[in-house]
């Protein structure tokens, strides 16, 4: 079900956090998650989430990928599963930093907080961590 691969390096970082958050992970122990922000996933209504909904849990790791590319958005930062599934984007008013900060090296994650229907629409709220070595 996954539309967007993950890179050899996202799926390092998933594994860098999954790794730090066990009893006994091996990362890096000064290191620190900073939050930067609680905010929704925009864009859900625009897709077909049903599929994908059952498998999202709250306090699963969510990957933001920087899309430079986008005619709509210079500063736009997708959200996908661990898995690679595109949940929607960063909302475009409050992106601005998160983007600049991975254009400058630093690894940007979310943590998913809840999730809900409203009807056809899956409302997700998410953190979005700096991690900080």
């Amino acid at each position: 079900m996954s539309d967007c691969s993950l890179t050899a390096i996202e799926q390092k970082q998933l594994a860098l956090l999954h790794a730090h958050m066990q009893p006994g992970g091996t990362s890096s122990p000064f290191a620190k998650e900073i939050v930067l922000m609680e905010t929704h996933v925009a864009g859900t209504g625009r897709r077909s989430l049903r599929g994908i909904e059952p498998t999202l849990a709250e306090g699963d790791h969510l990957v933001l990928r920087r899309e430079p590319e986008n005619a709509h958005d210079a500063h736009a930062v997708v959200v996908l599963t661990g898995g690679g599934d595109k949940l929607g984007y960063l909302p475009r008013d409050r992106n601005e930093i998160p983007a600049r900060l991975m254009d400058a090296g630093k690894l940007l994650f979310a943590r998913l907080e809840s999730k809900s229907w409203l009807g056809d629409w899956l409302q997700l709220s998410a953190r979005v961590i700096l991690r900080d070595a």
